[in-house]
């Protein structure tokens, strides 16, 4: 019998990002799949419901982005921190176009209505400065707590983007400023300009790569590391098993971890490790959230969210701590499972 979640809507513990005062909840609220785009559509309702309930328990930082459903889910934030902007911290992005073909190209995918969309890189400061203010909008406030690059623009040079965030930051449009998934090289060239908060990046039990440089540098330089899709987009909740329908629109079956045997393969791993999470008395969901905590470097963890059901049972990872026996156990299935996989 897995523990009720009511007990733990008042225990969220809070970090101050990199070498900032801002202070975020060590598990965010990943806004990314509230937005549709990608994810088969989505319930707007269902998503504000989630929204409030997570500011209510504590889980006060939401992560969000015009990319994101084409500005829905800044608007769906912006309409549930309505009269509560002083008890939430908002990171939002900029840097991913999706009007005009200034940039790089990034890549094409059909909108629920059918259309085309064309996504381009580009951070030139003036379009930086552009985005911002309708970010601005669709959150319905007057400022971002936390700023951040989505892509490295490979035509804007990285000191350029930077002198725009850093008008912004006097201006007190935004408060601290991040970027998200940057190199350490990008991350060198940034400081140089302005003191980086944070880098957001992708990180989950199958995807591990910022371990080699990422983290070591950020550790050193006191730059928070924002971790996102720490359950690679679902797969690694145990609630995807091979044959499983996804809805039209929905992105996640075009992805390497989700062919037919890999997904096999994850179910696998995660049978070996439940002993584990029945040991906690937990679900899988919840200790694979548990363990990207735990790793070096991370400061907050971003748990995709679409409705209360979600949220409640990603909130409990913050009510145990894994031993280190426990994380031997579940690293040893995870060097197996790498020799696995086929990502390529």
């Amino acid at each position: 019998m897995y523990l009720p979640y009511i007990s733990y809507i008042y225990n969220m513990s809070y970090v101050k990002l990199g070498n900032t005062d801002l202070e975020i909840s060590e598990i965010a609220f990943g806004a990314w799949a509230i937005g549709g785009w990608l994810w088969g559509g989505t319930d707007e309702a269902a998503a504000l419901r989630a929204l409030e309930a997570a500011i209510d328990m504590g889980m006060t930082s939401i992560d969000t982005a015009p990319a994101y459903g084409f500005g829905l889910s800044e608007q769906i934030v912006g309409e549930a921190i309505h009269g509560k902007r002083d008890k939430v911290q908002i990171m939002t992005k900029c840097g991913l176009k999706w009007k005009g073909n200034s940039g790089e190209f990034f890549f094409s995918a059909r909108r629920d209505d059918g259309s085309l969309a064309n996504i381009y890189k580009y951070a030139g400061k003036q379009s930086i400065i552009q985005e911002c203010e309708e970010s601005l909008q669709r959150l319905n406030t007057d400022y971002i707590d936390l700023y951040q690059i989505h892509m490295p623009d490979p035509t804007t040079p990285v000191e350029e983007s930077m002198e725009a965030i850093e008008k912004l930051l006097q201006q007190g449009k935004i408060r601290t400023a991040g970027v998200s998934n940057y190199s350490t090289e990008d991350m060198a060239r940034a400081q140089t300009v302005i003191p980086l908060a944070s880098n957001q990046v992708a990180y989950s039990m199958v995807l591990r790569e910022i371990e080699e440089e990422i983290v070591p540098y950020c550790i050193e330089n006191n730059i928070g590391i924002v971790v996102y899709s720490p359950f690679q987009r679902g797969i690694l909740t145990g609630k995807i098993k091979p044959g499983h329908y996804f809805k039209q629109g929905d992105s996640r079956p075009d992805t390497p971890y989700y062919k037919t045997d890999n997904i096999k393969r994850i179910n696998e791993f995660l049978d070996k490790i439940k002993p584990v999470a029945d040991g906690q008395h937990v679900t899988l969901a919840q200790l694979v959230l548990r363990w990207t905590l735990q790793m070096p470097g991370v400061s907050t963890v971003l748990a995709g969210i679409r409705n209360e059901e979600q949220l409640k049972e990603n909130a409990v990872a913050m009510e145990f701590v894994l031993s280190s026996e426990e994380i031997d156990t579940i690293n040893k299935h995870l060097e197996e499972l790498e020799l696995l996989l086929e990502v390529s």
